[in-house]
C-alpha cells in the first residue's frame, strides 16, 4: 500500500539486538520486490544464473535471513493471496509505471548511461509466480514458517501480531496500520548509509520501531479515523487519494469531522475522484480477509532443499551456501547448549 503516513508519526531508532529473540513476521512479497530494486549489475540488469534465470530475490533472502538467523531473530514469512477487487486499479498504474520506465531504460541503454541504467532498472521490478515459490522453497528450507494470506500479506501478518504470536511485523510500509498491526519494525538489517534522493549526500539508514497505540495517542485519533486520514491521501485501494490533500489536512480535517465520515468524504468531494464510495474503501480495510487458524512451526535447516535449489539449480557458490549453513547449526547447537546450562544451572 505505501500510505504517506509516516511524517506524522513517531518512530524509534532500534538495533538488532533489541529484536534478539523475538519473532518477526515478515511481509514476504515486500522484501522480495526490494531485493529485486536493490540487488542488480552496474548496469541495472538483475543477477541470473548461468541459464539466464533471475537470482537477485534469492540471493537477497539467503543473505539477509542467515544473518538475522545467526543474530537470533526468529522469522515467520506471510505471502499475498488474491488481491481485493478495488486494487486492481492500482496494479494497473504500476504495470504503467514499469513499462514507462523500461522504456527510459533503453533509452539509456543506447546512449550506455549506466547511471539512468541502473535508476530505471531498479523500476521495471516483476515479481513472478516461478519467484514467488523459489522463495516459499528456500524458507521452508530455513525451516521457517511460510503462511498464504487469503487476501493481502499485510493484514494477516498485522493479525499474527494481534495474536501476540509475533512481536512485531517486519515491512517498510506503515500502512499495515490500518490492518491494527500493533508494532512495526522497518529497515531490518538494513543498517548502512544510502544515497538520498535526487542528491549527493547520504542518509543513515538504520531499523526502527513504530507502534501503533503509542501514535494513536500521538496523533489523537482512534483507529477509524487513522483509516479515514489514510484514505485522504490515499491508499493502495483509492490511488493517489483526495487531490491537494496531504497528511497533515488530512489530521486536521479527521480530527475537525470527528466520527462523521460521511460528512467528511461529503466535504472533500469523494464522488468527484472515485466511481465507487468511501464506505467501500473502509469496510474493505476493516474487514480483509485473513485466516484465524494459521500454523507456525519451526524446523531445522533442510541442507539438502537448500543445496539443491540454490547450488545445483542456481549455480550458488557451494562452499558459501554450505558455511552459511554452518553457521546456522552452530548457532542452534549454541542456544539448546545456553537452554540447557539455564535448566540445570
Amino acid at each position: 500500500m505505501g500510505v504517506a503516513l509516516t511524517e506524522l508519526l513517531l518512530i524509534k531508532d532500534i538495533d538488532i539486538e533489541y529484536l534478539k529473540n523475538k519473532v518477526l513476521v515478515v511481509d514476504a512479497p515486500m522484501w522480495l520486490y526490494q531485493f529485486l530494486s536493490s540487488i542488480r549489475q552496474r548496469d541495472g540488469t538483475l543477477l541470473m544464473d548461468s541459464k539466464g534465470k533471475v537470482t537477485s530475490h534469492l540471493m537477497g533472502l539467503f543473505t539477509r535471513v542467515s544473518n538475522l538467523i545467526q543474530q537470533n531473530v526468529k522469522l515467520a514469512f506471510v505471502f499475498d493471496g488474491e488481491p481485493p477487487e478495488l486494487k486492481y486499479l492500482t496494479l494497473e498504474k504500476r504495470k504503467e509505471i514499469k513499462l514507462e520506465a523500461e522504456r527510459k531504460f533503453e533509452k539509456a541503454k543506447e546512449k550506455d548511461d549506466l547511471e539512468l541504467m541502473k535508476k530505471y532498472a531498479a523500476r521495471t521490478s516483476r515479481l513472478t509466480d516461478e519467484m514467488i515459490e523459489e522463495a516459499k522453497h528456500l524458507i521452508e528450507a530455513f525451516g521457517l514458517p511460510v503462511i498464504e494470506a487469503p487476501s493481502e500479506a499485510e493484514a494477516q501478518a498485522s493479525l499474527i501480531v494481534k495474536n501476540n504470536d509475533a512481536f512485531a511485523l517486519a515491512t517498510n510500509d506503515a500502512d499495515a496500520l490500518l490492518f491494527e498491526a500493533p508494532r512495526i519494525v522497518r529497515n531490518l538489517n538494513m543498517a548502512g548509509k544510502k544515497k538520498r534522493k535526487d542528491k549527493l549526500s547520504y542518509e543513515t539508514i538504520s531499523p526502527d520501531l513504530i507502534e501503533l497505540k503509542e501514535n494513536l495517542k500521538h496523533l489523537g485519533i482512534n483507529q477509524e479515523q487513522l483509516i479515514a486520514l489514510a484514505m485522504l491521501i490515499g491508499t493502495d485501494y483509492n490511488n493517489g487519494g483526495i487531490k491537494g490533500i496531504g497528511p497533515k489536512t488530512a489530521l486536521k480535517l479527521v480530527k475537525e469531522y470527528h466520527y462523521n465520515f460521511e460528512a467528511l468524504f461529503n466535504h472533500v468531494k469523494w464522488d468527484d475522484s472515485f466511481d465507487f464510495s468511501w464506505k467501500e474503501v473502509f469496510e474493505l480495510i476493516r474487514h480483509i480477509p485473513v485466516d484465524r487458524h494459521y500454523n507456525l512451526k519451526w524446523r531445522d535447516v533442510d541442507e539438502d532443499k537448500m543445496m539443491e535449489l540454490l547450488v545445483d539449480k542456481h549455480d550458488f557458490s557451494e562452499e558459501r551456501v554450505r558455511n552459511q549453513i554452518e553457521g546456522l547449526v552452530k548457532e542452534k547447537h549454541k542456544k539448546n547448549q545456553k537452554g540447557l546450562g539455564e535448566f540445570f544451572g
